[in-house]
This record gives structure tokens, C-alpha cells and sequence, in this order.
């Protein structure tokens, strides 16, 4: 076994350590009791590290954006593609866990809390690029298009996500005016699991994206090598 491959392998058993600790802690550790909250803050460790790890991926996502766009390789874009595709699921899931959460503490799934419809716009937008690149077949057209329409929608996550709610009334810690999680109970038993959970979850999802993108450069060999059989039939 090579170097490269046992250090491959050594990545995914320590995320698979952090996701099984994540659990068992977050269901089962001690937590801070806060008026409301109670037991519900333990989706903290389920709903947060999906965004931590929707930016992250998405941040990828966009380099190998920029990275087509200055040297044209496909592979760069295989991987923005990639990138995005599971950022956007990261996304779901954080929208989901977060209308769990806010079900219980706030009274409805969906209160149009200004981080709740920046979120969902975003998420649009990042539908409209996955709708984007199915709708073109030419993939150097495609690849162009997207890598420049993906710039764009990382361009608005920023603003929808870290800027507009902090300037009006919210009810998500941190924003509106609200102290976020580490000015009042973001405490020790919370951070036992949390910070381990946002490595975990971004862990995880890098490597549903690697995963992704070596499928996906196997489809096109597979696809590359078809094409050259039938020239020459």
C-alpha cells in the first residue's frame, strides 16, 4: 500500500471517528439548560456544521471556478461542479435541521426570519446553476457558462448570508442585534462536540465530492473512450 493511499485511508477513518463521536455526543453528552432552548440546543451540532461546511465546499467550489476560466482544463471544472453539487445538499440540510430547530424554540418551521429567506435564496440561486449546467450539452459552452454564473451566485451567498440579516431584526443568535452562541451558552459541554462536529460534517462532505469527481472522470474516459471506438467503426 502506498503512502499516498494509507494517508487517504488514515482521512477517512478519523472522519468517520469524528461523525460517530458527533452523534453519541450530541445525543447523549450533558448540555447547558437554557430557557427555550433546553434540549434542543443539541442541534447545534447537526444544524451550524452544515453551514460551516456548505461555505467551505461552495469556497472550493468557486476556486476551481476561477481556475477553469484562467486554464480551460475540464477537470478543474468536474470539480467546481462537484464542489457545488454537494454544497447545495449541505445547504438542504441545514435548511431542514434549522426548521427543526426553530419548529421548537421560535413556534413554526418557518418564521421569514431574515437569515431563514437569505438562506433560501441562496439555495435558489444555486439551483438555477445546477439547472444551469443540465440545460447546455456543448461542455466547453457549458463549463465557461457555469464557472462565470457560479462566481456570481458565490457573490451573493456572502451579502444574503452575513450581511443583510445583521442589518434588521432577526431572530438567529448573531444577528439583529441578538449575542451569538459564544456570548452566552456556547459553554464548555457544547464545545466538547461542536468543533469536532464542523470538522466531521466538512470532512464528510469533502469526501462525497472526491468521491463525486472520480466517478464523474471515469463517466467522461468511459464516454471519451466510446466516441474514439465509433471513429474508427
Amino acid at each position: 500500500m502506498s503512502t499516498k493511499k494509507q494517508k487517504f485511508q488514515w482521512w477517512k477513518w478519523t472522519t468517520i471517528i469524528l461523525l460517530v463521536y458527533t452523534i453519541i455526543g450530541g445525543f447523549l453528552f450533558d448540555v447547558p439548560r437554557l430557557i427555550i432552548l433546553n434540549e434542543t440546543v443539541r442541534v447545534l451540532h447537526f444544524h451550524v456544521p452544515m453551514w460551516f461546511g456548505m461555505i467551505i465546499l461552495l469556497v472550493y467550489s468557486v476556486v476551481y471556478s476561477f481556475r477553469y476560466l484562467r486554464y480551460q482544463r475540464e477537470i478543474d471544472d468536474i470539480k467546481s461542479a462537484a464542489f457545488a453539487k454537494i454544497g447545495v445538499w449541505f445547504g438542504i440540510l441545514g435548511i431542514l435541521t434549522g426548521m427543526l430547530w426553530a419548529n421548537y424554540t421560535w413556534g413554526s418551521p418557518w418564521n421569514g426570519d431574515p437569515k431563514q429567506n437569505g438562506a433560501a435564496i441562496a439555495l435558489l440561486i444555486y439551483f438555477a446553476y445546477l439547472l444551469l449546467r443540465n440545460a447546455l450539452e456543448d461542455p466547453q459552452q457549458k463549463a465557461r457558462i457555469a464557472s462565470v454564473y457560479n462566481i456570481f451566485a458565490f457573490a451573493m451567498l456572502i451579502p444574503l448570508l452575513f450581511i443583510l440579516p445583521r442589518l434588521t431584526d432577526s431572530l438567529h443568535p448573531g444577528n439583529g442585534g441578538n449575542p451569538g452562541f459564544n456570548a452566552y451558552d456556547l459553554d464548555s459541554k457544547l464545545r466538547a462536540v461542536f468543533y469536532f462536529a464542523v470538522a466531521g460534517w466538512t470532512m464528510l462532505g469533502y469526501w462525497v465530492a472526491q468521491t463525486n469527481i472520480k466517478l464523474e472522470v471515469i463517466k467522461q474516459k468511459i464516454e471519451d473512450n466510446y466516441e474514439e471506438i465509433l471513429k474508427h467503426n
